[in-house]
């Protein structure tokens, strides 16, 4: 079976488009080009890749499967292209990072720092939830990914390189604020406000409350941490949260932070890269800076 390069991009295109005149679009060349390459690629698997489902067009099974190794192959280019990189230095390339949205309120000062150092480096970064960019640099969408949970994939390696400390957050008028919490039922009385699922603060927060069997009382669930705060504030319920989030609004008295000895909640941020493929020269930097710091 002799499959074109050229072809597997333009039928990765569709599928994600929907459409053969967006795919076009896309890719810079004419609608008919990706027709016509579509029919050889046909001609080729001896199965029809695509089927038209209303007016969008949709992958068959044989397609499914077409693609699911066009992708493989892009991995492997993206790996070439990278490795080639490492010839070339750090003077050029790009740095691609994801991390979690509460390490977002640091790690813009190391970019920065490494962007002083290496100017001409393109910087992407990504910021979602911890599944989330986990799930991304597994598909080779980012090199390094920022969390505070290190994950179990025995194919990713994890590196502590900075404190992360969580603490419990109140609204300053709070009953619990000033006493010193000594009996973990003082908060299962309280209604709590949790970030989504797939959020590391929540995994560490019901894991922490878990070993002590408190249970605790949802009373509404956000997508951030700026929305966990300002629920905090309204009166909403308390909240485990990064104490690297919450420093401007417990020095300016919008919040108050809890006293407790029950709970253990000291962490660390870890660096997170894959261990079976050699790192973009810009990553690898990027990573002992944090390391080093």
């Amino acid at each position: 079976m002799r499959v074109e390069l050229r072809q597997l991009e333009m039928l990765d295109a569709v599928a994600r488009h929907g459409s053969v005149t967006q795919a076009a679009g896309a890719l810079g060349v004419t609608q008919p080009a990706i027709s016509i390459q579509m029919r050889k690629l046909e001609d080729v698997v001896g199965l029809p890749v695509f089927e038209k489902v209303g007016r969008t067009i949709q992958l068959t099974e044989a397609g499914q499967e077409v693609l699911s190794h066009a992708q493989r192959v892009r991995r492997v280019l993206d790996d070439l292209e990278e490795s080639i990189h490492h010839y070339k230095g750090v003077s050029r390339g790009s740095l691609r990072i994801a991390v979690v949205s509460t390490a977002n309120y640091f790690i813009t000062e190391d970019i920065a720092r490494f962007r002083r150092a290496h100017p001409d480096v393109e910087i992407n970064l990504k910021v979602a939830n911890r599944d989330r960019i986990l799930a991304m640099l597994e598909a080779n969408e980012v090199d390094l990914a920022i969390t505070g949970q290190p994950p179990e994939d025995s194919d990713l390696v994890a590196r502590p390189f900075k404190d992360n400390p969580l603490v419990i957050i109140a609204p300053t008028d709070h009953p619990l604020v000033g006493s010193r919490i000594s009996d973990p039922s003082d908060l299962a009385r309280f209604p709590f406000v949790v970030r989504e699922p797939g959020s590391g603060t929540r995994a560490a927060m019901e894991r922490i409350f878990g070993e002590h069997g408190v249970e605790v009382k949802i009373s509404c669930v956000l997508s951030s941490n700026e929305a966990v705060k300002q629920a905090v504030q309204a009166g909403l319920g308390l909240a485990m949260i990064s104490r690297q989030t919450t420093d401007l609004e417990i020095e300016t008295g919008r919040l108050a932070c809890l006293v407790s000895h029950v709970f253990a909640m000291e962490r660390k941020w870890y660096v997170v890269y894959r261990n079976f493929r050699r790192m973009p020269p810009a990553a690898s930097k990027f990573r002992s800076q944090l390391l080093k710091a």
